[in-house]
Order: C-alpha cells, then sequence, then structure tokens
C-alpha cells in the first residue's frame, strides 16, 4: 500500500520563480493533485499577524448572542451571504446535519463588471467593524494566491497558462469562517453526527488557511483516513468537484471530514476558514478533450458551473 504524496510547496517559487521552477511546481502540483489531491503551501505571502487577527475575528463573531447573530442569517441567500445556524448543512447523501455554524463572504466586485449585479451584497457585522475588513483582505489574497495555483494547473494540463483567468475573474468564490461548537451532551448525540460529515467541496480549488484544532482527514486512494497536521502558517489545498469534472477525474477532488475530538476536549470549540474559490456561473464545465480518451470515457453531462453549484446547494440542504 503506497503513502500518498503529500508535498508542502512553495508558491513563492512559482509566483517570482524563472520558467524552471515554475514547471517544476506545476509538475509536483499536478502529480499530488493525481495523488492525493492536496498539497501544504508555504510562501504565499498572508503572515502570521494577519491570520492570527482573522482567528480573533473569527471569534468574536460567533461568540455574539444567537439573537445577535440570526440578524445576519437571511433564508433567501440559501447561506451564501452572512451567516447559517446550526443544524441547516447537511453533507450530501448523509441524514444528520453537521455539527456546525458558519458566516460566508462573497465576492465584491470594484470594476464596472456587469456580473455585480448577480451577486448579493455581503452582510457588514455591525458589532465588530473589525471582521468586515480583515475577512476582506484574507479573501482578497486568497483569491490572488488561488489564480496562481490555477494558472500551475493550467500548466500541468497543457492549457495556456491563462486559461481560468476569464472564469474567475469576479467569480463566485466563497471565504467561510466555522465555528464547531462544543459538543456539550456527547450522550445525547445521534451516532452518525460529525462536526462535518464526508463530502467533497464544489468548487474548482480549495484554500484553508490555518485552523484552530486538529479534526480534518483526508480519505486517501488506499481508502484510509489520512489526519492533516498542517502548520498554522500553511495553506492546504484541495481539489474540488468542478475542477474534477472538467478534468475528466484526471485531477481527484478530495473526499474529507472534520470528526468530533476525543471525549476529554469536546467541550472544546474548532475554528476554520477555508477559502472556496468558484468561477463565474457561466464557466462550461464540460470535460476538457485531451482528458478523454479510450481508457478514459468521458464521465460528466455538460453542464455549467452555475447549473452545478444550484444542484449541489440542493443536494447539501443550503437550498429549497
Amino acid at each position: 500500500m503506497s503513502t500518498p504524496y503529500i508535498p508542502c510547496l512553495d508558491l513563492g517559487s512559482y509566483i517570482d520563480g524563472d520558467d524552471t521552477q515554475r514547471k517544476k511546481f506545476s509538475d509536483e502540483l499536478g502529480r499530488a493533485f493525481n495523488d492525493s489531491g492536496f498539497v501544504t503551501i508555504t510562501n504565499h505571502g498572508v503572515s502570521q499577524e494577519l491570520i492570527d487577527k482573522l482567528y480573533k475575528n473569527i471569534r468574536d463573531a460567533f461568540g455574539l448572542s444567537p439573537e445577535q447573530k440570526k440578524k445576519y442569517e437571511k433564508a433567501d441567500l440559501a447561506g451564501q451571504r452572512g451567516y447559517t445556524s446550526p443544524g441547516k448543512e447537511t453533507a450530501k447523501g448523509a441524514k444528520t446535519a453537521d455539527l456546525k455554524e458558519f458566516w460566508q463572504i462573497g465576492q465584491e466586485v470594484m470594476d464596472k463588471d456587469p456580473i455585480k449585479a448577480q451577486y448579493p451584497d455581503n452582510e457588514y457585522l455591525e458589532e465588530i467593524p473589525e471582521f468586515n475588513e480583515v475577512t476582506r483582505e484574507i479573501y482578497q489574497r486568497l483569491e490572488a494566491n488561488g489564480k496562481h495555483l490555477l494558472r500551475a494547473i493550467a500548466t500541468y494540463l497543457n492549457l495556456r497558462v491563462d486559461y481560468f483567468d476569464q472564469h474567475v475573474h469576479n467569480g463566485n468564490s466563497i471565504l467561510r469562517g466555522i465555528h464547531y461548537f462544543p459538543i456539550e451532551n456527547p450522550d445525547a448525540l445521534p451516532d452518525d453526527a460529525v462536526r462535518a460529515g464526508a463530502h467533497e467541496d464544489i468548487n474548482l480549488i480549495t484554500l484553508l488557511i490555518g485552523a484552530s484544532a486538529d479534526g480534518l482527514e483526508v480519505l486517501t486512494r488506499s481508502n484510509e483516513w489520512l489526519p492533516i497536521k498542517a502548520q498554522h502558517t500553511d495553506i492546504v489545498v484541495n481539489v474540488g468537484d468542478m475542477l474534477q469534472r472538467l478534468t475528466n477525474n484526471k485531477l481527484k477532488s478530495t473526499t474529507h471530514r472534520v470528526v468530533n475530538p476525543p471525549r476529554e476536549l469536546m467541550k472544546t470549540s474548532r475554528f476554520s476558514v477555508p477559502f472556496f474559490l468558484h468561477p463565474r456561473s457561466d464557466m462550461d464545465l464540460t470535460s476538457l478533450p485531451s482528458c478523454i480518451d479510450q481508457a478514459h470515457p468521458k464521465v460528466y453531462e455538460d453542464m455549467t458551473a452555475g447549473e452545478y453549484l444550484d444542484e449541489r446547494l440542493r443536494e447539501i440542504g443550503l437550498k429549497k
């Protein structure tokens, strides 16, 4: 049984490197996404000071009273902006909702792109003004890093280096702050209740910056759950379903979960902040011809990113 290939890659070597360094980075990234479906990234330009500030504000936001948080929960937004209370999101195929609450920040269109009309405004957290500023900065930095990663992926797939650029400019990306709340009475939980059930992400790639505690596990190709022990300063990057569809399974969407802590730690919180990099809704996810051959026949039906997102939001219970 082979050990999954999980490299720690230096993003700076791609952004600032020469052609040889960029090619090496792309090859390493592609190999990992073929194997385990994820990597960890260093030298990404997000300082420890900013990460610490982010997590302080995330803790403060979820520390508000239920009444304060509910002001920011809008049913018509299907969880895509503002607050979503516990019991609302269920992993695809699961029967019991995840043990979490979350807050989502979406794209803010800064140019005159007409796509702005498609996006609802973000909910402004009045009680903690710094929360809005810090999460916006983190959003922009992770979006920029994600664009570099997609350029490396394009090179690996023998596409034009800028293949993804037009699709992710003002894309429908989401920054999600998650609070896996304390489990006060473990004996009262259903047997299948977990912080986050096994699932794959919907988007192109996910960038996860830090986490306040262990718990994230990834399903390897040999069908074993592997705990992720990234450094707090690293960014964990994984493939989502949209990229898997586009590449006809050449790049594999990563099944992952967040398990409950040991019983002695169940009354503690866990915080996490993933960035889900989405394209614009009109991106065609039809599998690339270069990823289809006799040994790898086409698996997926043709659809746009918007159609796929809508389908998945209904499957996980966020949209009716």
